[in-house]
């Protein structure tokens, strides 16, 4: 079953957030997974109160085990390096229907 990964992020210092999202770009389809929601730039409020200063991505995992095989892998914990003191993200993956 596929899974999702959520992150809301909030952003610093885009500029400096850069080398963090190229890493992270090229280890996301290496560990098999694809972005649906990369930024969303063309996003509207229908109901409720959304923090407009937030940056949603979302990635599709062929599997939950996929997505945290990539989480945990040591390649992600290097780049993971470059986005500290950068963004505060908050992440969740979830299986899909």
């Amino acid at each position: 079953m596929s899974a999702y990964m959520l992150v809301i992020a909030e952003i610093d210092n885009m500029e400096e957030f850069r080398d963090y999202a190229v890493a992270a770009a090229d280890l996301i389809g290496k560990f098999g997974g694809e972005y649906i929601v990369r930024g969303a730039k063309d996003a509207v409020t229908l109901e409720g109160d959304w923090p407009e200063d937030k940056k949603v991505v979302v990635s599709k995992w062929p599997s939950m085990e996929a997505a945290q095989e990539f989480w945990n892998s040591p390649e992600y914990a290097e780049a993971k390096k470059l986005r500290l003191g950068k963004a505060k993200v908050v992440v969740r993956l979830m299986s899909g229907v």
